[in-house]
């Protein structure tokens, strides 16, 4: 797996992932719609934690920076 998610991406990410684990908690958003939540607030911090998102991937999108080799 490479890497296509780049910093201020995975800042992004962390901080939606916070403001719907408020939400959750807070139980401001209940039922089905908190559990759709809750998945999404996860698999926005795992993809922040690893770098990678595979939606990324089939769109041909990456927000990391280019690595230059310098020898």
């Amino acid at each position: 797996m490479k890497k296509n998610v780049g910093l201020i991406d995975k800042i992004i990410r962390i901080v939606i992932a916070i403001i719907i684990a408020y939400l959750l908690y807070a139980k401001i958003i209940v039922g089905t719609l908190a559990i759709v939540l809750a998945v999404f607030g996860i698999i926005m911090i795992v993809t922040s934690i690893f770098g990678f998102c595979a939606l990324y991937v089939l769109f041909g999108i990456k927000t990391c920076p280019a690595k230059t080799n310098k020898d």
